[in-house]
Formats: C-alpha cells, sequence, structure tokens
C-alpha cells in the first residue's frame, strides 16, 4: 500500500512540474522524493518547491556544475571548513570551527560559498554517480568564538538554503561548546528553523552527550580534539569528482 501510495505521489508531482511548465527528466525518484517528503507527500508543493530548487539552482550554479575555489577566494582563506571522510552511517562530516569565521562584507560570495561546500560535501559521499538520497552530517564547533564571530544572519542563511535547496540533505547537525552568550543567538536563529530541521540538531552539554556525539560519528574520522583518531582535513585539501550527470542533488 505504501509504495502504492508513493508512486502515486511521484507520478502526480512529475505531472504538476510539468503543469508549472518544467521538467523532471534527469532527476531520479530518490531525488524527487526528498521534496515530497520536505512538504508532506504533497504533490503540488512538492513541484513548486521543485521547480523553485530548478531556478535558483540555475542562477547559482550556472551550467549545473560546481562553484569552484577561485569563485569564494576570501571564505575559503580562514581555513574554517573540513571535510573527514564518511560517519558510521556513511554520511560525509563537515565541520565548522567558528572561531576562525567573521560575518562577511561580500554576501554574494558568502552564498556562494554555502553552496560550495554543500555541494562539495554531498559529493564526497558518492563515488561517480549521485543517487539523490544523500545526506550531511554538520558539525558546528563555537570553541573560543567572541563576539566578533557572531553571525547570526549567516546562520540564518546557511539553515535557510539547506530547507529551501536541498531538502531532505541534513541528516544531523551537531552543536559543541556553546558559550553563553551565545544561547541567546541560538534562539534567535531557531525561529527561523521549521520543526523537521530543529529536530536534527543536537546541542552537546556534557560528557555523556560528547561520548554519545562520537560514537555517533565515529572515532576514525572525529579529529582528536573531537575525542577521535584522524586529523582534521580542510575542504579545499579535499579532491572531488563531479558527478557523472553533472549534478549535485
Amino acid at each position: 500500500m505504501a509504495d502504492a501510495t508513493t508512486d502515486f505521489a511521484l507520478t502526480k508531482l512529475k505531472k504538476s512540474v510539468e503543469n508549472l511548465g518544467s521538467s523532471t527528466q534527469g532527476y531520479g525518484d530518490p531525488t524527487l522524493m526528498r521534496f515530497l517528503i520536505a512538504r508532506s507527500m504533497d504533490s503540488d508543493k512538492a513541484a513548486k518547491m521543485f521547480v523553485q530548487w530548478q531556478k535558483w539552482r540555475a542562477t547559482m550554479v550556472p551550467n549545473d556544475g560546481f562553484i569552484s575555489d577561485s569563485e569564494v577566494p576570501d571564505e575559503l582563506e580562514t581555513r574554517k571548513i573540513f571535510l573527514q571522510g564518511l560517519s558510521k552511517d556513511k554520511y560525509p562530516v563537515m565541520i565548522v570551527q567558528a572561531s576562525r569565521h567573521f560575518p562577511s562584507k561580500d554576501q554574494i560570495q558568502f552564498k556562494k560559498f554555502i553552496v560550495h561546500l554543500l555541494d562539495k560535501t554531498i559529493a564526497s559521499a558518492f563515488k561517480g554517480r549521485e543517487v539523490g538520497n544523500e545526506k550531511l552530517i554538520g558539525v558546528l564547533d563555537l570553541q573560543g568564538i567572541s563576539y566578533k564571530n557572531v553571525d547570526a544572519r549567516g546562520l540564518i542563511t546557511g539553515f535557510q538554503f539547506l530547507q529551501s535547496y536541498y531538502p531532505e540533505c541534513l541528516a544531523k547537525c551537531y552543536i559543541l561548546h556553546m558559550p553563553w552568550f551565545f544561547v541567546s543567538v541560538w534562539r534567535f536563529v531557531s525561529g527561523f528553523l521549521d520543526k523537521a530541521t530543529q529536530e536534527k540538531i543536537v546541542i552537546i552539554s556534557n560528557e555523556e552527550e560528547k561520548k554519545l556525539f562520537v560514537s555517533e560519528v565515529g572515532e576514525d574520522i572525529l579529529p582528536e580534539e573531537y575525542g577521535g583518531r584522524a586529523k582534521l582535513v580542510p575542504i579545499q585539501e579535499v579532491e572531488v569528482k563531479p558527478p557523472e550527470n553533472g549534478r549535485t542533488t
């Protein structure tokens, strides 16, 4: 029964996308299912979301390729993003060290950087050809941050991109070392997140939760400073081949 319902929803989604003047050709069912799940299996709402994503993608990443390192030099220079390999559940793990981040003066480059790091993280999970249902794990490390690193606008932009343009791509987001002064910032940011996203966010606040975090992600890929056995790997040092169909979601 569930399969029949899913098949019906997928068929209706494809038809709805055509009615909106677009096409799902070249996209597999796993990709389309992400949009359906994000819109509670409502085919019309999922179709609208899918078409909006297509238009956004065509503008943000012309030719449906990658945003290259050369397009986001200022953001890469701080070496604040690390790509650690696959977790126990085979999700790519991206670490953000917020103490190396400063609010961007170039919002266009910052938005491109978010796409760059999300695309590259997701692409690192597959070899040659995407399936369409890839997810990622994010680790936001707030150790050593001061007020000059606080960027509520940047956080909101990142999470809104995930919600609107990378539906169902976030497996989990762990937040480490949250200082007292950031609690009110996070409360403000959370107001812009939908319930499904909020449920995937875990704030680590004690040793027991840290042990669970290490166990869930895996000691082999977590750096030593996070309880693992690996070294930090800056995202610019990770080589990822574009998928065969040229798409990243």
